[in-house]
Order: structure tokens, then sequence, then C-alpha cells
């Protein structure tokens, strides 16, 4: 590899590319080296994966491990009152992302039964219900409106809070300590603060499921006697943020990237069957959930790097997804492109547990928002959507929009 690519001084965030781009720098840098030295804030010498196929590899290898306490994870951008770590993070009962095998085995075991793709497929027509009721809400105000608010946000939210058996008039409640705890800007002790009430919430929930289950994922799991209450609620935690948080920012997102590329969104509406893969392709695209973190347990060659022992590593997703090596024209938002093997959801044993759920809330989704607003647009140049550059998650923290008729 290059040993003349510049080593980056912590992890650029801003999109100076384009909303749906990853970052200038980091552009550069996977073509010239797509494993790199990355210099940490607190001064830590780590890695940065922005290459496909170093990614896939690395996530592939648990010798990169998911867990925060065997040794110092360090974060590559500043966060306000958050001093440089110096000791592990303790291990969260319940919270299988940051677990390796075997822990990591056992409690996804006790989930896969939930979401196989037989049980999702059954669920298709019920989300589709959902998907059509709400825009059925959306179509009964006058635009300009919201689409977060009215369509991205309440579609995911209404179907894991059924899946989980969490009463949706809780939402508001969750879903401003979920935003809260992911942004990456707040003051640590605003952060934990939300935690604490997501966690003491989902902790009261479980405990009196447990006593009084019903008909719905976590009251199975609350049958168990083999799982503690702190578990969980880290799975509760889990699931309630990962059902949510991602399809709601690919929502809003992809709405957004579909009307700055109105071609696309009239060929969909042409053709619905494209559906399926224009969601891959547009998961490909925008790879909101994009930065992962890994510890390197011991030295291991990636690609023709040596990541030393204790290095947190960095991994890029969307760069990945973006790289020319593996998609042509990667830049382009394509829906008759073939993108299987992205890897929004990951790769290895921690592939996101419920893609399938997110991939028939899309096809719905999308699909029912196309045909039922033939006249949507931006009610705001599409400069002045407001980007989520500052979450964990990346999206839009509103979207304007405005038609002019509907259809059903």
């Amino acid at each position: 590899m290059s040993e003349t690519a510049p080593v980056l001084h912590g992890l650029p965030t801003e999109r100076d590319a384009g909303p749906f781009d990853p970052p200038r720098r980091i552009t550069q840098l996977r073509a010239a080296r797509p494993v790199s030295p990355m210099v940490f804030p607190d001064g830590h010498e780590g890695w940065l994966v922005t290459g496909y196929e170093a990614v896939r590899r690395l996530m592939a290898d648990t010798r990169f491990s998911s867990r925060q306490d065997l040794g110092v994870l360090h974060v590559p951008y500043d966060v306000p009152g958050m001093p440089a770590p110096t000791e592990p993070s303790p291990q969260i009962p319940g919270l299988f992302i940051s677990m390796d095998p075997p822990d990591h085995t056992r409690l996804r075991r006790m989930l896969t039964g939930a979401f196989t793709v037989k049980r999702m497929k059954q669920l298709e027509e019920h989300i589709t219900e959902i998907a059509e009721r709400q825009l059925d809400e959306m179509a009964r105000l006058t635009p300009p409106v919201d689409l977060v608010k009215e369509f991205a946000l309440p579609i995911p939210v209404l179907v894991i809070c059924e899946l989980l058996g969490i009463p949706y008039a809780d939402r508001e409640s969750f879903q401003t300590n979920s935003a809260t705890f992911m942004e990456k800007d707040v003051a640590l002790e605003e952060k934990m603060a939300a935690y604490t009430g997501l966690t003491t919430y989902l902790a009261e929930l479980v405990t009196r499921k447990r006593a009084d289950p019903g008909e719905d994922i976590l009251s199975d799991l609350a049958r168990r006697d083999d799982l503690t209450i702190e578990e969980l609620t880290g799975i509760a935690f889990l699931l309630l943020l990962a059902g949510h948080e991602t399809t709601a920012n690919m929502l809003g997102l992809g709405t957004f990237a579909l009307l700055e590329n109105p071609e696309q969104a009239d060929e969909l509406r042409a053709d619905p069957e494209l559906m399926p893969d224009a969601v891959e392709e547009l998961m490909r695209y925008l790879s909101v959930a994009d930065i992962f973190f890994r510890y390197a347990t011991e030295d291991i060659e990636l690609c023709g790097e040596t990541i030393p022992e204790g290095s947190t590593v960095v991994v890029s997703l969307l760069a990945a997804n973006h790289d020319p090596e593996r998609f042509e024209k990667p830049g382009t938002l394509d829906i008759r492109r073939k993108a299987r093997g992205h890897v929004s959801f990951g790769h290895g044993v921690h592939q996101c547990l419920g893609q399938q759920l997110a991939r028939i809330e899309m096809r719905a989704a999308f699909g029912g928002l196309l045909r039922r607003f033939p006249t949507l647009r931006l009610a705001v140049p599409a400069g002045e959507v407001k980007l989520r550059t500052d979450m964990n998650i990346y999206g839009v923290h509103g979207l304007p929009v405005t038609w002019t008729e509907t259809a059903r």
C-alpha cells in the first residue's frame, strides 16, 4: 500500500462532497491506502478501514473484537465533557452487539426465531397496512409538512413497538432519550441521563412482562429462566434503538435521495417490481449506520498492513459501499443496480439481525409514498435540509416536502 497517504488526525464527519457521499478526505484516503493509520484526538495511534475488501475481511475476523471491556476503545472525534478514556468500559449485560462469541452467540441465538425470513414474510401484509395508515394520515395534512415527523419516524416506531410489546403511547419519551443518546456532540452528563432514563423504563417494562407476559418478542424472552432482568433490559435497549433509528433515517434520507434523483423515482413509480433492488441500492448508497469500532486482540495483518494489538480500529461502511473497486460509479444512485453484497447491514457474526424486517418496512413505505404522492417534492432548497452529521446514525433532522395532489 502507499506510504505517501497523509495520516488523518481525527475522523472527518462533515459531508463536504454532498449529502450522500463520504467526506472527501475519506474518499481520497480509501484510494491511496484503504487500511490506514489515524491519530485520535487523545493521541492514540489507531486505524481507519475504508476499502470494501478490507472491511469485509475485518468484520469476518473475530480477532477484531466488538467488546469494550478488553482494552480502551478510543473515540475518533471530540465529545463535550468526555475525558480521554484511560480504562476499558464495563460490559453491559444483554448488549450483544458489544460481545464476542460465545456470549454473543448465546444471546443472539435466542432471537433468531423471532427474525427469520419466514416470520418476517408473514408480517409483511401487516407492515404494509401500518405504512398505508400512516400515509392516510399524511394525506389529510395541508402541505408543506415535515416528512420525518409524519412518515419516516412513525412507521418504524409503530412496527417495533408492536413487535416488542412496547406501548406506542410511550414513544415520545423513548424517542427523546434515544435521540439524545445517539447525538455525538451532547455533553456526557446529558447522554448518560438519557441512557439511564431509557434503561430504567425498559427494566420496568421487562419486569412487568416477566410477571405477566403477552404475545410479543420481549414477552417471549421474559418467559425464559436463563435470562436476567439486566440481560433482558440490555436486549430490549438494543432492539428498540436498532429497530427504529436506522430504518427511520433510511426512510427520511432515502426520500431526500429520490427527490434529488427524480428520474429514479419516476422509474420506480412506473415499475414497482424494481423496489427490492431499489431498497438494496438505497442501503448501499446511503449507509446510514456508517461508523463501527473494533479492538485488535493481537497483531493482525489486514490487506498488507499490520494492525498492532490494542489498536482501536474504525470501520467506515459508507466508504466501503462507495468503493469503485467493488461498485461501478458508486456515487451514482442506480435503482437497477444489483447492489447485494453491500455491507450496510454489516458482515460476519454481527450482521444485522433485523435486516429482513428493515427491507420489508422500506419496500412498503417507499412503495406507498411514491404511489400515493406522485407530485412530492422538496419544499425548501436542498441545501437547506439539515443533515444529521451530529448523530451516530446519519440522516436528516427534518425534510420539508409539499405536493399538489395525492392518489390511492
